[in-house]
């Protein structure tokens, strides 16, 4: 059953807040970032028990070395994840403030969120360049569907896919940033997009509380159904099959052993403790959405 939502205060006066913490806590990556810093090798670049084979057969019999690599190869494709989906985000919001009025503070936010997400596009691909990565692609049928998702979202389908992706990262870019066993490099990048998404975070969680009440019957089930598709669709390419090509296994049996790992499922509903809460606080957990994030282990 769902919860009661909180009571959700005024867009303009969060915006306005949310405007200011901009102007003091913002960065550039370009300037902020060590690019010349050496990548220190024998360090991790996700916590092991958050990859996605830890815990198999497999993986027992990975050597150290191929454990990290495999570690690196899957920050590459959260990585590029991210950035596909926040160049989506950045057009949506655009269509977004298209409609709004421009003199508004929540319009201004929305902009000044573009900009923020411009700027983390470009250091998500400055670190997979310096790091030695490629950058990991969706297949091409989600790439053109998400051509329509970003051409015709709107209220919570816009926002509430947007806080699936943000909130999965985010949770694990908290558990890497102060880690001192994974990459520099990698704990620095996660630190500056830490303190960003959680302005992102804020304005779009409010985003849906305050729209979700306004729907109707048949436009809440729209919402919820889309949300929850677009929402499994992100954390189901999170990883890309091709890593485990990458550091020299067996992809089919890798892929098998990772959708059948009991503890990779548990770190998928880790991911999504909060924004699950959230989306099932605001109405959105319901019988049409339930089982696609049952499908992701989202629940």
């Amino acid at each position: 059953m769902s919860r009661v939502p909180a009571p959700v205060g005024d867009r303009d006066k969060t915006a306005t807040r949310l405007l200011g913490s901009s102007s003091k806590n913002s960065y550039d990556p370009l300037l902020d970032i060590d690019w010349d810093a050496p990548v220190v090798e024998d360090l991790a670049y996700l916590p092991f028990e958050r990859v996605s084979l830890y815990g198999t057969a497999l993986w027992d019999q990975m050597a150290p070395a191929q454990r990290i690599e495999l570690s690196k190869q899957e920050l590459a494709s959260v990585a590029s994840t991210g950035l596909w989906f926040e160049i989506i985000l950045i057009q949506m919001l655009t269509r977004y403030v298209y409609h709004q009025d421009p003199q508004a503070a929540h319009t201004h936010y929305a902009l000044t969120e573009i900009g923020d997400e411009t700027r983390h596009v470009i250091m998500f691909a400055k670190a997979l360049s310096h790091l030695g990565l490629r950058a990991y692609r969706p297949p091409a049928y989600i790439h053109h569907l998400a051509r329509l998702y970003k051409a015709t979202a709107r209220g919570p389908a816009l926002f509430a896919p947007v806080l699936v992706a943000e909130e999965v990262t985010d949770r694990l870019q908290r558990a890497t940033m102060n880690d001192e066993a994974i990459n520099p490099l990698v704990r620095m990048v996660n630190r500056i997009h830490v303190v960003e998404e959680a302005r992102h975070v804020r304005f779009a969680r409010e985003e849906v509380a305050r729209v979700m009440p306004q729907l109707g019957p048949v436009a809440r089930f729209v919402s919820n159904t889309v949300s929850a598709l677009v929402a499994a669709v992100v954390v189901h390419t999170l990883i890309n099959p091709a890593v485990y090509d990458a550091v020299g296994l067996d992809r089919n049996a890798a892929v098998r052993a990772a959708r059948r790992n009991p503890h990779n499922h548990a770190t998928r509903r880790w991911f999504g403790e909060k924004i699950m809460a959230f989306l099932d606080e605001q109405g959105m957990v319901t019988w049409s959405s339930r089982p696609l994030y049952r499908l992701v282990h989202l629940i």
